[in-house]
């Protein structure tokens, strides 16, 4: 190690008490992380990209500094789509320092990775007060039945009013207006339940009616429209 010609006839001077790292709730525990072996969690982050025109949610399950389980979601750019499915190949294996300084193809991916490398090793990960952490698997449940990402897609003007497209619940079919043309209801597909039946045998048109559902006062509106159409 190279060292300057003042810091060579410098006097050393002794160095007080070691303590170590301030401990992090991890799992159930608290932690002295030391080195990134050290380090487990379950937590998710959402990052961007420069021009912002899309985003990623990146869910991470990460056990003694490897990462064993990655979730990526992505929204509003069709290009990172397959961005995902490259970055989802890369990450299951690295450790979380591997995958802070890997390329994950896409910067919206890449930022989500700097967000969660924040919160885990500084100990906010989900899982910081949960014992032994939650099992390989858990990034599966939060997509729910169908095992699709939980998406809202509105869309509105001055001169129309509001369009609801797609809730957490599904596709939406139509929007149920009562006699001031306010929204009061909405019917919606199950996307994810509808191709299951399909895959399962079922008729594509008898899966499609068992896939429906409504919210609200649909059954009281004065007016049905098609939010795509109308």
């Amino acid at each position: 190690m190279l060292k300057t010609h003042e810091v060579e006839h410098m006097t050393c001077v002794a160095k007080g008490a070691y303590h170590g790292p301030a401990p992090i709730p991890q799992e159930g525990r608290w932690t002295q992380a030391k080195e990134i072996k050290d380090i487990s969690g379950f937590t998710h982050g959402v990052g961007w990209c420069a021009p912002q025109q899309g985003a990623c949610k990146l869910s991470l399950n990460v056990k003694e500094g490897i990462i064993q389980e990655a979730l990526v979601e992505t929204i509003g750019c069709s290009g990172m789509t397959h961005s995902a499915a490259m970055a989802a190949e890369i990450l299951s294996g690295k450790t979380i320092l591997e995958a802070l300084n890997t390329d994950l193809v896409c910067d919206a991916i890449n930022v989500a990775m700097r967000e969660l490398f924040l919160q885990i090793v500084y100990g906010r990960s989900q899982s910081a007060f949960s014992e032994d952490g939650l099992p390989i698997g858990a990034g599966l449940e939060d997509l729910g039945k169908g095992l699709r990402s939980m998406t809202g897609t509105m869309y509105s003007t001055v001169e129309k009013g509001p369009r609801y497209l797609e809730l957490t619940e599904g596709y939406v079919l139509k929007m149920g207006l009562d006699e001031h043309d306010e929204v009061i209801g909405y019917q919606f597909l199950k996307t994810g339940p509808m191709l299951e039946l399909i895959k399962k045998g079922v008729d594509a048109n008898e899966a499609f009616q068992k896939s429906i559902g409504q919210y609200g006062r649909f059954d009281e509106a004065v007016r049905v429209i098609d939010p795509r159409h109308e």
